[in-house]
């Protein structure tokens, strides 16, 4: 895989984790420990990005 397929993926789980996140907050009874999660992920990912765009 290349950087530039690897990086285009990378940012599609972030947007799709962004979306999830967006969901999950505007639905009631969400479990915070769950929307942490997600945003722990997401946060994950952003690095990784940031990352690689940098190399």
């Amino acid at each position: 895989m290349s950087l530039t397929s690897h990086l285009h993926e990378l940012r599609r789980r972030h947007q799709v984790l962004s979306d999830q996140v967006e969901a999950a907050q505007r639905a009631p009874g969400s479990d915070d420990m769950t929307i942490a999660h997600m945003k722990k992920q997401k946060l994950r990912l952003k690095e990784e990005i940031t990352r690689l765009a940098a190399e």
